[in-house]
């Protein structure tokens, strides 16, 4: 016995250095990419990035209908998928909670969950842009609303099932309808997390690129043509990255960081609803 504890001891102290200096190996490469984000994005913010439009090759512009596009892209994936996966999440919680078809469709919501977002694209590709035979805002839309549903589903369902059944059946003992105990009862309860889900949804589906690439494409012009290519803040980073003018490539780096930004907000939003949860 006197041997062993030194043993596991000296191995626990050997894991805990391991695993803090593969903390700061970590963290180090992504102090670097933020690191680099901030001096090269930073270096070309101004009043032009949001007030012109994304230039022809070789002069100076901004990002106004690439970001413009994003917003509107991005609203119509969020009011298609947050719909859908509010109520898919609402059943698998309220109704079907012990149901085959709520374990098939959460080990389905599982898989898009993990499915490459260039799978989706194709998906959608083959669905909705062959067939109407041009590519289409509503078509990038629709591909980032599947990408929206399974992050909603899963946040409703696992928030709606920590709602404590006390108060459903006070809500009955008053009597008043499922529905209602439903909506007035659970979905407070559980508003913050709900929110928090929405949130993360579009903080994954706001930097994707493969998906509009198959679907939305991209627009050097200004469109608010849902039924026409329209440029988006990720294909624009994309396209303008690979080419070989600095103007362009001060732009990706700039659209890049504004992406960024987004995201850290839209986290440390969503980070804050989940702790004022907590913290009732």
């Amino acid at each position: 016995m006197s041997t062993i504890y030194p043993r596991r001891k000296a191995t626990n102290g050997i894991m805990m250095v391991l695993c803090g200096v593969a903390a700061v190996i970590g963290l180090a490469w992504l102090a670097l990419i933020l690191g680099a984000l901030l001096y090269k994005g930073l270096a070309g913010i101004n009043l032009a990035v949001f007030t012109q439009m994304t230039p022809p090759p070789g002069e100076a512009g901004g990002l106004l209908n690439a970001i413009a596009g994003s917003l509107v892209i991005t609203i119509i994936a969020v009011v298609i998928g947050t719909p859908i996966g509010i109520l898919a999440g609402t059943y698998m919680a309220e109704y079907g909670r012990f149901s085959k078809l709520t374990t098939v469709v959460r080990f389905i919501n599982d898989i898009l969950l993990s499915a490459p977002s260039i799978v989706v694209g194709l998906f959608v590709y083959e669905l909705v842009v062959r067939p109407m035979g041009h590519f289409s805002a509503f078509a990038g839309a629709f591909a980032l609303a599947i990408l929206v549903i399974p992050v909603v589903v899963r946040t409703t369902e696992d928030m709606l099932n920590l709602v404590p059944n006390a108060l459903r059946e006070a809500g009955t003992a008053i009597g008043a309808p499922r529905w209602i105990v439903i909506r007035s009862v659970a979905y407070r309860a559980a508003l913050s997390g709900i929110v928090t889900g929405i949130l993360l949804s579009i903080a994954r589906i706001s930097g994707e690129t493969a998906p509009l690439l198959f679907t939305a494409l991209n627009n050097q012009f200004w469109s608010s043509n849902l039924n026409a290519p329209m440029a988006s803040l990720p294909v624009t980073i994309f396209q303008f990255a690979l080419s070989p003018y600095e103007e362009w490539q001060q732009l990706a780096w700039t659209g890049a960081l504004l992406i960024t930004l987004t995201v850290l907000a839209l986290s440390i939003l969503a980070r804050s609803l989940t702790g004022r949860r907590e913290d009732r």
